[in-house]
């Protein structure tokens, strides 16, 4: 596994990043080809802050995690992208009953518990954001009048918004 490191407010010493890159590395037993973890370390006032994203099999782990000590926010990121591993493996190995329902390795129903459909109508971004906001979701999907795909406008932990659009 490749790990590329990147620093935002501090420089990143050579220990720090050999940290990273070795706690990184253990997950590589969970890859059949080289993958490349992307780990961007933030320093804001009494938090140090670690992103990492990793890219497999057309899906992205990533993880966020803050602590006063970036140590200790290293250890518990690799535990959070470890545990979305394994939660990914256990939805693709589903097993079908006769019925065709969804069942998890532990034979317990999957936990789709709504299906909830919404009007085609193309919006702008702002749009989105008013409508997300007046419906007091954390999440919109919304067709973009702009591109005309699906996007989906979110909340973020600091408060701002953030677009997910397909390429």
């Amino acid at each position: 596994m490749d790990v590329i490191v990147r620093g935002k407010n501090f420089d990143v010493t050579e220990a720090l990043k050999d940290h990273v890159t070795r706690k990184l590395s253990k997950m590589d037993k969970f890859f059949h080809h080289d993958v490349t973890a992307h780990a961007m370390l933030t320093v804001e006032k009494e938090q140090q802050t670690i992103e990492v994203t990793v890219p497999m099999e057309g899906l992205l782990l990533r993880g966020e995690e803050s602590s006063p000590d970036m140590y200790a926010s290293v250890d518990r990121v690799v535990d959070k992208l470890e545990r979305q591993y394994n939660k990914y493996k256990a939805r693709i190995k589903p097993r079908h009953n006769a019925d065709n329902h969804a069942y998890s390795d532990d034979s317990q129903p999957q936990d789709l518990v709504r299906r909830k459909t919404f009007p085609r109508k193309p919006m702008t971004v702002d749009e989105a954001l008013l409508q997300m906001d007046l419906l007091g979701h954390d999440f919109f999907a919304f067709t973009n009048a702009e591109t005309d795909t699906i996007n989906v406008v979110y909340r973020r932990q600091d408060g701002r918004y953030g677009l997910l659009e397909p390429r």
